[in-house]
Order: C-alpha cells, then sequence, then structure tokens
C-alpha cells in the first residue's frame, strides 16, 4: 500500500487509537482497582494482574485498536484518493474532448483525438471527423477528375475544329496544331514533324512547325528515321516520356536566357501501324498522367487528318491529271474528225499522245482501283486493284457480272437513280462510295463514276476510279462516335458572340425543358437569375475577350426550375483570331449542390450541438461534484453489502457460483469446491466451461445457454442436469440460474444442490 495513501492522515489517527486504547485500559483498570479495593498505584496495578490474568491480554488493547485504526484509516484513504484521481481523469478526458470539438468546429478536421475504450461520445465525434474528412478527401478527388474530363472534352472540341478548318494547308495546319497544343498543355516549346517519304531511298522526318514562348519560330530542320530522339520515336511506334534530358539536346529560349526543360515528351503521328509523323513538346513542368493521354487522344486524330489530307491531295492530282488527258484525248479526236487529210502528219503526235495515255492508264492501274461497265452496268474491265480489294482471283470471276453483284441492297435505292442518270450521259458522280467484297465486307472508297463518250457524242461506257478510304472512314466513324459519346455524357450549347444560342445537345434541352426551337430563341441571360445578371456578363465580357471561364453555375430553366452546373466557357475563332461562337460544355451538378446544401445545414446543427453539448458539460461538472461525495458514501456501502453478502453465500450449503456476462467465473464458495472437487484459486478468474465436459451443451438446452455466453440464458427455471466432478464422477444436481443487471455489467448466479441419494 506504500504509495497509495495519505501516511500523515493514517499516522495521525493511528496515534489517536493507540491513545483511545490506552485510556480504555487504564479505566478497566480503574474500576477493577475500586472494585476489589486495590489503590490505583503501579503496585496495585501489578496485584490486579497477579489477581486477574486476563489484564495480561488487556495490555495489548491500545495496539489492537492501533492496528485496527490503521488499517481502516488507509482504506479510508485509498478511496478517497481513488475517487479523486476519477474525478480529476474524467474532468481531463472532458477539457481534451472539448478542445477536440472546438478544433473540428473551427475546421481544422485532421486534429487528432485518442478515445479510451469507454468513452462512446469521444468514438462517435472522432467517426465524425473522420466521415467529414473522407467526405472532403472524395470530394477533392470527384472535383479533380471532373475537371479532367472537362479538360480533355474540350480540348478534343477545339482540336477538331482546327483540324478540320485547316486540312487543306498542311504548313498552316502544323503550325496551328503546335501552337494551340503548346498553350493548351501549358507547355513551353513544341516541334511538329512530318515525314517525308516520297523517295523510298531517303525516308526522313521534316520539321514543318515549332512553336515557343508566344512566338513563332522559322526552322528548316531535318531527321533521318532511327536516329535521335524522333527517329527513335517513330521506329518503336511508342510513346517518349523524359524528364531528365541530356544537357544541350534542347534549350528554352526566353529573354532570361536558355534552360534545359523539365519534361521532354514525343508522341508518333501513327494510323492502322503507319507513322505520319511525330510531336515532341518540352516543358519546364513535368507532364500529368491525363495531359500524355490527351496528347496521345490529340495525336491520333492529327494522324487521322494527316492521312486523310495526304489521300486527298494525291487523289486530287490524280483525277485532274485524268481529266486533263481526258479533255486532250477528246479534243484530239475532234480535231482527227474534221482534218482527216491531216491524218499523216498527226499520227506521230498521236502515238506520243497515245504512249502518255498508255503510261498514265499504267499510273491509275497501279495507283486506283479502276473498272469499266456498259450503259447496262455489266462489268467490260477490272484492273488489279479492283480484284485484290473486292477478293476476287481473276478477271474471269467478275467480268459479264452485272455492277450490282458489288453494291450492298440496302444502297443499290439511290445508286439506281445515280447509275440511270449516267446512262444517259448525265453528270458525272464524284464522292464516298461503299462497294461489297466477295466475302461480305464493307470497302468504302473515294469513287467517280464518268462517262466515257463515243465520236457520236453518245455514252459508250462508264469508267470507275476509286480510292480504298476504308481505315480512314472507320476512323472517321469512330471519332464521330466520341464526339457524340460526348455530347450524350456530357452538357453542350453552343452561343453566338451576342450571346444567342445557336445550337444544342438533348442533355440541355432536358436539363432546361425546353424543345431546340424554344432554345434557339433564348440567350445566355435568359438562363439565369436576376440575382445572377452581373456575374454571367462578367463571364461573357471575359470569355469574348479569350479568358476561358470554369466553375459552377446556377441556371434557370423552363417554369422557374433551377438546375446547378460545373462547366466550361469557351470561344472558338475564326480563321481572322476573332470571335465566331462560343461553347458551352458542362456536367449536371445539382444532386451535388443540393447535397452540399445539406451538408453545410448539417455544418450548423453540429455548431448548434456543440453549444448544447458546452452547456451540458458545464452541467455535468456540476452534477459530477454533487455525486462524487454521494459516491464516496455509496463505495463504503457496497463494500461493506459485498463483504456481508460474500461471508453468507459462503456459509450455503448449495453450491454457488457467480460468472458475469462473458462466462467468467467470479465467485465460487466451498460447498462448489466440495461438489466438482476443484479449489477455488484454480477456478476464479477462468471461464465456467472448464468446469463441464466439451460436449456437455450438445443435449441441453439449459446448459448449452448457460455456457454459451452469446446465447440467451434460461433464468428463474430450476432445472436438473448431470455434472462430472474433477475424478470423472458423475452427480445429478438442480441448477438455478439468477440474473442481476447493474448498468451494463450482468452477472449470473448459479445455486447447484446436490440431488444424488447415498444408500449406504
Amino acid at each position: 500500500m506504500e504509495g497509495k495513501y495519505s501516511k500523515s492522515f493514517v499516522y495521525k489517527y493511528t496515534l489517536l487509537g493507540f491513545l483511545m486504547g490506552v485510556v480504555l485500559l487504564l479505566v478497566a483498570l480503574f474500576f477493577e482497582a475500586l472494585h476489589h479495593n486495590i489503590a490505583f498505584t503501579f503496585s496495585g496495578v501489578i496485584t490486579l494482574h497477579q489477581r486477574i490474568p486476563l489484564f495480561y491480554l488487556l495490555d495489548f488493547t491500545p495496539f489492537v485498536i492501533a492496528v485496527i485504526v490503521w488499517y481502516a484509516a488507509s482504506r479510508y484513504s485509498m478511496l478517497n484518493l481513488e475517487s479523486s484521481t476519477f474525478s480529476e481523469h474524467e474532468l481531463s478526458k472532458q477539457r481534451k474532448l472539448y478542445r477536440f470539438v472546438e478544433k473540428l468546429r473551427t475546421g481544422e478536421i485532421d486534429a487528432d483525438y485518442h478515445a479510451e475504450e469507454t468513452d462512446v461520445l469521444g468514438k462517435a465525434i472522432v467517426n465524425l471527423r473522420d466521415n467529414l474528412k473522407r467526405s472532403k478527401q472524395e470530394e477533392e478527388e470527384r472535383r479533380k477528375e471532373d475537371e479532367q474530363r472537362n479538360w480533355i472534352a474540350e480540348g478534343l472540341a477545339k482540336f477538331g475544329e482546327i483540324l478540320r478548318a485547316d486540312n487543306d494547308n498542311i504548313e498552316e495546319l502544323s503550325y496551328k496544331i503546335i501552337s494551340n497544343l503548346v498553350k493548351y498543355v501549358n507547355a513551353n516549346q513544341g516541334g511538329f514533324y512530318l515525314i517525308e517519304d516520297n523517295d523510298p531511298g531517303d525516308v526522313h522526318f521534316k520539321l514543318m512547325a515549332c512553336y515557343a514562348y508566344e512566338r513563332r519560330k522559322y526552322a528548316d530542320q531535318r531527321v533521318d528515321w532511327g536516329e535521335g530522339l524522333v527517329g527513335s520515336c517513330a521506329l518503336e511506334q511508342e510513346t517518349t516520356l523524359l524528364t531528365r534530358i541530356p544537357n544541350g539536346y534542347l534549350n528554352i529560349t526566353s529573354g532570361l536566357g536558355h534552360a534545359n526543360p523539365k519534361s521532354l515528351l514525343m508522341v508518333p503521328l501513327k494510323v492502322n501501324d503507319e507513322v505520319h509523323g511525330v510531336l515532341e513538346v518540352a516543358s519546364f513542368n513535368i507532364f500529368e498522367r491525363h495531359q500524355v493521354d490527351f496528347i496521345e487522344k490529340v495525336a491520333e486524330s492529327i494522324a487521322s487528318t494527316i492521312s486523310g489530307v495526304k489521300i486527298n491531295i494525291r487523289t486530287a492530282q490524280l483525277l485532274k491529271e485524268s481529266r486533263l488527258q481526258a479533255d486532250a484525248l477528246a479534243s484530239q479526236e475532234e480535231q482527227m474528225r474534221q482534218n482527216m487529210e491531216e491524218l499523216q502528219a498527226t499520227q506521230e503526235e498521236a502515238a506520243r499522245q497515245a504512249e502518255k495515255f498508255v503510261s498514265f492508264t499504267n499510273s491509275v492501274n497501279h495507283t486506283l482501283i479502276r473498272a469499266e461497265y456498259d450503259v447496262n452496268g455489266v462489268l467490260l474491265y477490272a484492273n488489279t486493284k479492283f480484284l485484290s480489294k473486292l477478293e476476287y482471283n481473276s478477271n474471269s470471276d467478275v467480268e459479264g457480272k452485272h455492277i450490282s453483284m458489288f453494291i450492298n441492297k440496302k444502297d443499290r435505292v439511290w445508286f439506281d437513280e445515280i447509275w440511270q442518270s449516267l446512262a444517259k450521259g448525265g453528270k458525272h458522280f464524284e464522292g464516298d462510295m461503299k462497294h461489297v467484297t466477295q466475302s461480305g465486307k464493307d470497302l468504302w472508297t473515294i469513287a467517280t463514276y464518268t462517262c466515257v463518250r463515243n465520236q457520236y457524242g453518245g455514252v459508250e461506257k462508264i469508267l470507275f476510279l476509286a480510292i480504298d478510304t476504308t481505315e480512314q472512314k472507320k476512323l472517321s466513324l469512330d471519332y464521330e462516335g466520341q464526339i457524340e459519346a460526348l455530347n450524350r455524357s456530357s452538357i453542350k450549347v453552343e452561343f453566338s458572340p451576342t450571346g444567342d444560342i445557336i445550337d444544342s445537345n438533348e442533355n440541355f434541352l432536358s436539363a432546361v425543358n425546353y424543345i431546340l426551337a424554344e432554345a434557339k430563341t433564348k440567350t445566355v441571360y435568359d438562363l439565369v437569375s436576376d440575382q445572377d445578371r452581373k456575374l454571367i456578363e462578367r463571364i461573357w465580357d471575359d470569355v469574348t475577350h479569350g479568358i476561358p471561364f470554369e466553375g459552377q453555375i446556377k441556371i434557370v430553366g423552363k417554369n422557374a426550375e433551377e438546375k446547378w452546373l460545373r462547366g466550361t466557357f469557351t470561344s472558338v475563332n475564326d480563321m481572322y483570331g476573332e470571335v465566331a461562337k462560343v461553347v458551352f460544355i458542362a456536367n449536371d451538378i445539382t444532386r451535388e449542390k443540393l447535397m452540399e446544401i445539406e451538408s453545410n445545414a448539417q455544418t450548423l446543427q453540429l455548431k448548434q450541438q456543440e453549444e448544447m453539448l458546452r452547456q451540458n458539460e458545464i452541467e455535468l461538472n456540476k452534477k459530477l461534484r454533487e455525486a462524487r461525495e454521494e459516491v464516496k458514501q455509496q463505495f463504503k456501502e457496497i463494500e461493506k453489502s459485498k463483504i456481508r453478502n460474500e461471508k453468507t453465500l459462503e456459509g450455503f450449503l448449495d453450491a454457488i457460483i457467480a460468472t458475469d456476462q462473458d462466462g467468467v467465473v467470479q465467485f465460487f464458495n466451498k460447498a462448489a469446491e466440495e461438489l466438482f472437487e476443484v479449489s477455488r484459486a484454480d477456478i476464479l478468474g477462468q471461464n465456467i466451461k472448464i468446469l463441464f465436459p466439451a460436449d456437455a451443451g450438445e443435449s441441453d438446452e439449459f446448459l448449452s445457454a448457460y455456457l454459451d455466453s452469446s446465447k440467451q440464458k434460461i433464468v428463474g427455471q430450476r432445472r436438473e442436469i448431470t455434472i462430472t466432478t474433477n475424478s470423472g464422477e458423475e452427480i445429478p444436481v438442480l441448477m438455478l440460474l439468477s440474473e442481476a443487471k447493474m448498468g451494463r455489467e450482468v452477472t449470473y448466479t448459479a445455486f447447484v444442490q446436490n440431488i444424488s441419494v447415498d444408500l449406504f
């Protein structure tokens, strides 16, 4: 007990008890001396001891009383100190909890608090803090993902416009692509390389355009295939991202000097494993994953466009040459009819023209898909490319067959009208045409059907020339599908520079509950409330001056229905750099916004609850002080009652076993020791199951419920069961189970009566 009680207090009362014992002893000696007529002196006291030997024992009375008082005082002091320590601990815990709640109230959700096992309120507030922290993190992640998706969607739309607008001028298209790409990804320098493969013996890349620090840089740079980082990127056909740039490889030049970039990204421009060029972008910042993905998607679109542009240019050149040759041939034939007398003089010239025509025809046969039909649609001739593209082996498989054999049934209606017009000498057809191969596959081409006339002006045959564009068509359809997916997943509206609605997708019409005709009568100012009018005017002024807006905006639809959108206003410029239209791409966040408003309301409610908690804390402290004194008195009474009850139960003839709600033995009387033949010291603190065999509860629901802490006990019913003693003897007994609850603690007391009968 050293150090667990007040020594001065114990010593003081021990001394008083000793003195009281001395006084009592002297009083007893005094009255005995009077009774026996003995003088109350030292010799008289000795005489009393000789006559009454009991006084020798009474001489120890002061020491016995001192020991009793010392024990009682130390116990009282220990209880008093324990009560004070408990009160101080509770007060300290409440102060820590109050400081923790104050930090949460002020927005410090990273505040730390270690709740004890029994601190239910503390655990609840810690769980609330964790939920707030988790909600904030999830909201931040969602916001970042939405920003990245909107950024990518807006960029794809922007570069789609650029690719559609300037696809007839490679140099201008190259500069617009690289300049806008450097600006959009917030890089510092970029280069656009295109492959030059006209000469198979000299395949290299040419720097078509480069851009750095808000100015156009003109350079004439050549990179051979497979050499350097650009050549290696094209050879491997994989995106290359470098964060350690070799010194001297690339310098970013500004008004402040030269410096190596921190990050260099090279993306091949490839379509169907065919490389058309390389994009090179350098930045002082490290490229993030979503920026790399965006540049790769843009590179795919650029490669598809470049491939289409090359094919279009090549086709246009061939068609132009074909028309020129046809016109020249027609002129020569007319001249031959009119000047038959000059035939001999012009034979040499005709031979040269025929040689050119044969050369042209061979060139066409090597480059274009070519076939000839009569006016009835019967195939007269097909070149090798026609056979290979339509998956036939020889001319015998197709010659003499009708053209309908190569046209899908679904396309026959409109194609028959075109053919009837051609058969009558009508205008030639030029455009996209879909044929069907022998295996049933679709073959997309850029085709022309031209009438070849005889000397009388009638239609002799119909010439078919085409270029295979199947892969490009698939890419185009895929790109259109991506745009369609964007329209389906997001809200899109197009405005004129003055704010009038030009066009919108179905998601926007559904959000504002308008039809397209009604929406086109509205302006951007009609979509907001009067309170937000100045805000939208300020946003619109910035957007039309080249400053995009990104954020949340509340719009008002039909019947004053309010919707919250998160999106971007971006201006689209024409070829002169002036604003042609403004595109708004957004997502409906009305549900999230309403949840945010509800969360704010809950936060306000939490603050009110915190104030109530503070008031309750003051009241609790007051009650705690009042209860502290009461606890001291109750503790004494409980201790006396406990000792008295244990003494009473110890004297019972029946076995008595007390366990807590987990089945741990807390009391085991003498009769129980004799009945089960085990020592109390071996049982106390152990689980009640050790007194019974492992299969004791399988056939008895009363015993099964008693031994299993998770089951409901059968209380108040006397049951006959069989127990097994430590020596292995089976004894029938009557068992009654009672239940006592004190707060959250439950105590089960089993009364076990031996009903076996000894015959001898």
